[in-house]
């Protein structure tokens, strides 16, 4: 799994917005405190906004807020909300992917390591990872 700059972007400001609690963060906020480039954050936090994961609020005291609380939002949710597909061969669905001879049995490794991969990030919650858990 390849983790670009965007998702560790996004789960880093989800993560900080859960920690705020109920109280609306600022993108500019989030940034700063992050260390994410502001115009990159805007447009994560708009596609987290649009799939459901946030709220935002408009004006001075406007910002943003968990649309869930964080123990029902999990990493997999965020991952996928700005990335797309977990795991992918050449950049396409691993269940689109067809092997013959010697390679016959490779999809189903493929088919393994996004089950793993999914085990985890499916399984870990914004809240657990606020206490410290994993999956």
């Amino acid at each position: 799994m390849y983790v670009s700059a965007r998702t560790d972007y996004a789960v880093r400001a989800m993560l900080a917005v859960a920690a705020s609690g109920q109280r609306l963060v600022k993108a500019a906020e989030l940034a700063a405190a992050q260390e994410i480039p502001l115009s990159f954050l805007q447009g994560i936090l708009l596609d987290l906004r649009r799939v459901g994961l946030l709220h935002s609020h408009r004006g001075v005291d406007g910002g943003y807020v968990l649309a869930r609380p964080a123990s029902e939002i999990t990493i997999g949710d965020i991952v996928r909300a700005v990335g797309g597909a977990l795991a992918t061969v050449r950049g396409l669905p691993i269940t689109t992917t067809s092997y013959h001879g010697a390679a016959t049995g490779l999809r189903d490794v493929w088919l393994a390591v996004e089950e793993a991969i999914e085990g985890v990030v499916d399984h870990t919650t914004l809240a657990a990872l606020e206490l410290g858990e994993r999956a």
